[in-house]
């Protein structure tokens, strides 16, 4: 049961990556503005990736308790 969770979690994550590096969305982050010097689509690009990461690690590690 506790594998199955795991599996439909995970499918929902892909979903939302999927969903939120898709173009439509990405859109957003295209704008001349810098943040911390970086630009704005580079650095939502890899806060959204880093967040995929970082829930996808919770997930898994959290799975065992």
């Amino acid at each position: 049961m506790l594998k199955a969770r795991t599996s439909e979690r995970m499918i929902v994550l892909f979903m939302l990556g999927w969903a939120l590096l898709n173009f439509p969305l990405l859109l957003l982050w295209d704008h001349e503005a810098t943040v911390f010097g970086v630009p704005l689509f580079a650095a939502g690009l890899f806060l959204i990736w880093g967040g995929l990461i970082i829930a996808l690690a919770w997930m898994l590690e959290s799975n065992g308790q």
